[in-house]
């Protein structure tokens, strides 16, 4: 004869209220999943930064390199009205990720990710041939100074004999990117700053213009100003640039059409 075994009836509550509860617990993470999913994301122009009218960045030799046996070039720059390693004095400092050594140069080679410089003389490591440089003052979160006395683009031949496999020609409309860049974690990943360098062109609606498409979606900057992205999720992010004429072509350049991945992490590994 099977005996029955009878709960006690405070069990069965607390059985059953457990339940309930991780029921409620996974109906909510799905609907929290649903709704990060169905964020949409937006950009919108970055405001309240100082302009910083009169900065000047000035490459101080007459040449273009100085190289040693060890292919190292020599950077050597003035700058003017502008103070490398102080903290930019505005309330985007704490909406943005923000470099704690302060206000720096963004140094670009050939549209490659930049590096960061907190002095004005540095030494890089450059192979043989013809390159194009870039580089700008930079707040010290991130964005560009854009006047047109804050940014050096030059041409650069290393070695004996070097080669332009690029076809540089330094007076075409130009599309260098800047930012976002590497890997944000914590508060950094609500606000991600889009920023980038237009050379030889201007942008308006009938004209030239930046098409932006990030993870899939396309926005059309008619303006050139820095943005800031939103609404993004967590995990890889794919951000891709192209500089277009009035016609929406792709205007032929080297430079032209860039995409870049960052990451976004809840928090600092």
């Amino acid at each position: 004869m099977r005996k029955s075994i009878a709960m006690p009836l405070t069990l069965v509550l607390i059985l059953a209220f457990s339940c309930k509860q991780v029921k409620k617990e996974t109906e909510e993470t799905a609907v929290e999943k649903e709704e990060m999913k169905a964020q949409p994301i937006t950009i919108s122009k970055l405001e309240g930064s100082p302009t910083y009218a009169d900065a000047e960045l000035i490459l101080s030799s007459q040449k273009s390199v100085i190289t040693n046996e060890s292919k190292e070039v020599e950077f050597d720059f003035t700058i003017n009205n502008y103070e490398l390693g102080q903290q930019t004095d505005s309330p985007n400092a704490e909406k943005l990720a923000n470099s704690g050594k302060g206000q720096h140069i963004h140094f670009i080679l050939n549209n490659q990710p930049y590096s960061a410089h907190y002095e004005a003389n540095f030494k890089k490591e450059i192979p043989d041939g013809v390159h194009h440089l870039v580089a700008f003052l930079s707040r010290s979160y991130h964005e560009s100074v854009k006047g047109e006395n804050a940014v050096i683009a030059r041409k650069m031949e290393i070695g004996d004999n070097p080669e332009d496999t690029q076809g540089l020609d330094m007076d075409a409309p130009t599309l260098i990117y800047s930012r976002p860049k590497g890997t944000y974690s914590g508060k950094d990943t609500e606000n991600l700053m889009l920023d980038f360098f237009v050379l030889n062109t201007e942008l308006s609606e009938e004209g030239n213009r930046v098409r932006a498409t990030i993870n899939g979606e396309e926005f059309m900057i008619t303006e050139w100003a820095p943005y800031v992205i939103n609404g993004l999720p967590m995990g890889e992010v794919t951000v891709k640039l192209e500089l277009l004429d009035g016609e929406g072509n792709l205007i032929e350049g080297p430079f032209n059409e860039v995409t870049r991945t960052v990451t976004l992490a809840p928090e600092a590994s």
